[in-house]
């Protein structure tokens, strides 16, 4: 075999060139690999609405039924719970959450109530909150809730049937 200046291409020449497409295989697998991960951790999918400050904006969800309004949680009183940090105001509420998380966390993991009724994530405001038959549900802002008050029990039960395939789903904020 020759190269085009007619040379003869010697075997070790194309035994390196064999070797060097073999190696470089698995680094740009490597590389392809790396870019979707990439690419598809920006998609948020999670099921609890968190900011930078936590689950709920870093409020105290049990604060929603023991001191009836948003009380801002804080480092000190945190437990990691449904792939979120959540915040606490006393040690008293963060013992209350972690002995039943299911009777605090907000419904539709902290999600706009009617925006879940009308198939889709929203982000919610602290001030927007209600709690429905000891659950907490948390609006987009408090004219939204007013709005989701006027027919409470239509609006859970329509978010209540679409949380099953709008939990996975993407939040764009």
């Amino acid at each position: 075999m020759m190269t085009l200046t007619g040379q003869p291409i010697r075997t070790s020449e194309i035994s390196f060139f064999v070797l060097k497409i073999l190696l470089m295989k698995p680094f740009w697998t490597l590389i392809v690999c790396f870019c979707i991960g990439a690419c598809s951790s920006n998609q948020n999918t999670a099921q609890v609405f968190a900011t930078e400050a936590g689950a709920i904006g870093g409020y105290d969800p049990v604060a929603y039924f023991t001191q009836s309004q948003p009380v801002k949680g804080i480092k000190e009183f945190s437990f990691e719970y449904a792939d979120q940090s959540w915040y606490f105001a006393s040690a008293e509420n963060l013992e209350l959450f972690k002995s039943n998380p299911e009777k605090y966390a907000p419904q539709f993991g902290g999600y706009c109530a009617y925006g879940m009724s009308r198939g889709y994530k929203a982000k919610t405001e602290p001030d927007a909150w209600t709690i429905v038959e000891g659950k907490l549900y948390l609006n987009y802002n408090t004219d939204v809730r007013n709005i989701w008050n006027e027919k409470q029990s239509e609006f859970i039960e329509k978010a209540n049937a679409n949380w099953p395939t709008v939990k996975v789903s993407k939040f764009e904020n």
